[in-house]
């Protein structure tokens, strides 16, 4: 026991003089916060807890939790010698392809580096990607696809992208590969032990790198980690080494990945690839009683749910969708008996995945919430969600006793964790334990939050609110020089704000739709622009710098009721009750992420403005929104707004 108490003390020791001394002798700064994270999450690693922390913008989270599972594994060694255990790699899950290369190409071998420098370490940190087999190249389909291709006049440029995969075995390393081509390569779901590759087969090596004893960190994103867990869960196979401890980044977005995970859905695209893989095991007559149902099916519930007003969400059984319902399961049932024996097993799972989602519809059953969504092409598709998330995600991860740190920018809401321990299942475990850093930028010196004192109350959607809204947008532009991002909650607001103001703004002005990337660059390229953007845009997006010094919110980010919502209103006694405990707390944490882009760095300097009367001084939800914020000066005229600017920005600002 004493001994292990001094390797503790040591780990700390060792952590303050990687922040205090190594980092700063490589140009970072010293972040008081970051240092007080980081030994947090070493002390909950070590005692194998699960840590909530909220980690502020600015932080650095991501060196925080590295440096913790360096020195747990380094120390645990020391402390309990070799065992198996303790060499087990750790698991870091993250939401963003973007953050997993950082992770893997920036911060892993920067952190390695001065490491093995000062001699904390003695052999580099090393890391792999982990995902799905889709994600990768078949070098035999390879090979056969790229004979199908040499005669034909196939597009330039995929035809270089396919041809680039004889270098590139990753699939994501490589652009320009249409759709089509990326199917008809990748890693099929059952390799052939006849495979004429296998000796050279470059997913089979990737395999074995990734499961190599020295493999210390494993990168992988929320599903694949969901994928893990439901395997142990079912002892299948396991898609991950054992590991011994699990960081989650992002972690505001696990429950997303398990409600996609855990739920079932059914439409026009899965029963085409159903039957393109029926057609190479020439099963031409099942192709067509299955197309031909499905489709019927699938009609007939649309039929049901449209009115002149849209697509009906929440779904209700009629005699008709009983009926046809029935005889979609009937010709499943017969399809799987008469070719189970003909085709691989994974094509037979798909076969009974769809009669799976028929059956849970016909039965109506009561552990999904079951509802109705349209694709582009207004098709209909049936989605069953799973009641029963938090049970899953207790027992396929923290029913496992390991340590683990879920980490994000907006994990508290209000005033705790009460919001998120619900959604992930940890309100019974009793080794959790919760930490905020707050951010180390000074927003009270650097930021200014404009409420504004003359928003009138305008019904929603009516032309007096679009012109409200436009007005005031194009005073704050005019009055910060452009430099602005314009956060909506609206396609439909976005796109008439716009329409009225593009030719009453004398800067340059973007409209983004869907998250296109090519948009946001040319934003960032551009000087005084402004951006008209909703959606994805809300997070994940860095502007540093002077490129938005003003960043306007439309409207508080309240969720869209939908079939699901309305079923979790249900579990409540009232909706006040209901409002307090889910509602507002979904609108803090969007809240937040959205104004988490406004500063990005600690020069930053911006003005923060929410043009939603719910918000002000008077509004309804007036604390809820300043509890969501950090502490800033506020202001509620646009003479302050144009002050804080002038005073705050260089001559360059305005050229």
């Amino acid at each position: 026991m004493y001994y292990r108490k001094e390797y503790l003390k040591r780990a700390h020791r060792e952590i303050d003089t990687i922040f205090r001394v190594l980092f700063p002798e490589h140009g970072m700064a010293v972040r008081e916060e970051q240092i007080l994270l980081c030994h947090e999450m070493l002390d909950n690693l070590l005692g194998r807890n699960i840590a909530l922390c909220d980690a502020g913008v600015g932080i650095g989270k991501t060196y925080a939790y590295l440096v913790a599972c360096v020195l747990m594994r380094k120390y645990s060694l020391l402390a309990d010698g070799y065992s198996p255990y303790e060499q087990r790699p750790v698991v870091i899950s993250t939401s963003s392809i973007a953050l997993q290369k950082a992770i893997l190409t920036e911060y892993i071998p920067f952190l390695s580096r001065i490491l093995q420098e000062n001699g904390t370490i003695q052999v580099p940190l090393k890391a792999v990607i982990r995902k799905g087999k889709e994600h990768f190249v078949c070098d035999e389909r390879l090979a056969q696809r790229i004979v199908a291709i040499k005669e034909k006049n196939k597009n330039a440029l995929q035809k270089e992208a396919l041809l680039s995969l004889r270098e590139h075995y990753d699939m994501d390393e490589v652009s320009g590969l249409s759709g089509f081509d990326r199917r008809m390569v990748s890693v099929p779901k059952f390799c052939s032990r006849e495979c004429s590759k296998k000796g050279s087969c470059r997913y089979q090596q990737y395999l074995e790198h990734s499961r190599d004893d020295e493999m210390f960190i494993q990168i992988c994103n929320h599903n694949y980690l969901l994928a893990d867990g439901y395997h142990r869960l079912q002892d299948y196979r396991p898609l991950l080494k054992d590991y011994r401890a699990l960081i989650v980044d992002e972690a505001h977005k696990l429950p997303d990945a398990a409600k996609q995970m855990f739920g079932k859905s059914l439409c026009y695209d899965n029963i085409r690839e159903i039957c393109f893989y029926l057609g190479k095991e020439y099963q031409g007559p099942e192709i067509r009683k299955l197309s031909g149902t499905i489709r019927m099916v699938l009609d007939v519930i649309g039929e049901n749910h449209r009115t002149r007003y849209g697509l009906k969400e929440e779904f209700h059984m009629t005699e008709e969708c009983a009926m046809y319902l029935y005889e979609g399961i009937q010709t499943m049932n017969k399809i799987i008996e008469k070719i189970e024996k003909k085709i691989p097993k994974w094509i037979r799972n798909k076969l009974e995945e769809t009669r799976s989602v028929l059956e849970c519809f016909f039965h109506q059953d009561q552990k999904y919430v079951l509802h109705l969504k349209q694709d582009q092409e207004h098709r209909i598709i049936l989605c069953a969600s799973s009641r029963r998330i938090p049970q899953y995600l207790d027992q396929m991860l923290w029913s496992r006793g390991m340590g683990a740190i879920l980490t994000s920018g907006t994990l508290k809401t209000g005033q705790g964790f009460a919001h998120i321990r619900k959604m992930i299942g940890l309100q019974k475990v009793q080794r959790v334990r919760e930490y905020v850093a707050d951010s180390p930028f000074e927003y009270q010196r650097n930021c200014l939050l404009y409420l504004p004192k003359d928003l009138k109350r305008c019904r929603r959607g009516s032309q007096e609110e679009t012109e409200m809204i436009a007005d005031h947008i194009h005073s704050l532009i005019c009055s910060t020089y452009g430099h602005t991002l314009v956060l909506f909650t609206s396609y439909h607001l976005m796109g008439n704000v716009y329409q009225m103001l593009r030719d009453e703004i004398p800067f340059p002005m973007i409209e983004v739709w869907r998250h296109s990337p090519e948009e946001i660059t040319r934003f960032k390229q551009t000087d005084n622009a402004v951006l008209f953007a909703a959606g994805s845009c809300w997070e994940g997006v860095d502007f540093p710098g002077d490129m938005v010094s003003s960043l306007i919110i439309v409207k508080l980010p309240f969720a869209v009721p939908d079939p699901i919502s309305e079923a979790q209103k249900k579990e409540y006694d009232c909706l006040k009750d209901y409002i307090q405990a889910v509602v507002v707390p979904d609108m803090q944490k969007k809240l937040r992420q959205g104004f988490g882009r406004a500063l990005r760095t600690e020069t930053d300097t911006c003005v923060v403005s929410i043009l939603d009367e719910r918000a002000g001084e008077e509004g309804r939800y007036h604390e809820e929104v300043m509890c969501a914020l950090p502490k800033c000066k506020m202001a509620k005229d646009i003479k302050d707004v144009q002050h804080f600017i002038r005073n705050r920005k260089s001559v360059e600002y305005y050229l």
